[in-house]
C-alpha cells in the first residue's frame, strides 16, 4: 500500500516560513511578492509583529492559488502593490492594505492615528507607489541584498 500527498504549490524561499492560508484559514491574507527580497522581508516583520494575534497568514503573488482564489486581481495589479484580503474578502491594496493592517494588529494601533490623518490618503498612496515601483533598488540599497533574487528572476531590475 503507497501513501501518496497532495502536491504542495510551489513557494518562494521567502514564503515558506511564514503562515499559509490553507494550513492557517480564517484569518487576513497577504499577497505579496515573493520573489522580492524587500517584500518578503516586510511579510516577514509583518509576521512578527503578528505573533500573539494569528491574525494574517501570507502567500506569494507567484503561488498559483492566488489566480484561483482572487481571480478579480491581475498580475499587473499584484506586481503593483501589496493586498490584504480580510476575513470578509474585502482587498486593500497598497497604502490602503498598511492602513487597514494599522488598525488590524494592536502593536500597530501607535501608528493608526498618523496614518489616517485627514487628506493624507493621496501622499500615502504616492509615496507607497514610488516605493513599490522602486522596490527592487530598494532591496539593494536598503537591505543589502545582492544584484539577484533567490530565483534570479527580478535580475532585470538591476541593470545598471
Amino acid at each position: 500500500m503507497s501513501t501518496q500527498t497532495a502536491p504542495q504549490p510551489p513557494t518562494s524561499s521567502h514564503a515558506a516560513d511564514l503562515p499559509d492560508p490553507d494550513v492557517k484559514p480564517g484569518r487576513d491574507v497577504v499577497i505579496f511578492d515573493g520573489q522580492c527580497n524587500a517584500c518578503g522581508l516586510a511579510a516577514k516583520r509583518l509576521h512578527q509583529l503578528d505573533r500573539f494575534g494569528d491574525r494574517l497568514s501570507f502567500i506569494s503573488l507567484h503561488d498559483p492559488r492566488v489566480v484561483q482564489w482572487y481571480p478579480n486581481l491581475t498580475h499587473d495589479d499584484l506586481m503593483e502593490q501589496m493586498y490584504v484580503v480580510d476575513t470578509e474578502g474585502r482587498q486593500h491594496g497598497g497604502a490602503d492594505a498598511l492602513r487597514y493592517l494599522s488598525r488590524r494588529l494592536p502593536i500597530l494601533w501607535a501608528f493608526a492615528p498618523l496614518l489616517h490623518i485627514p487628506g493624507t490618503a493621496g501622499l500615502s498612496h504616492w509615496l507607497y507607489g514610488i516605493v513599490a515601483r522602486n522596490r527592487y533598488w530598494v532591496s539593494r540599497r536598503f537591505f543589502g541584498t545582492k544584484d539577484v533574487c533567490d530565483s534570479d528572476a527580478c535580475s532585470i531590475h538591476f541593470r545598471k
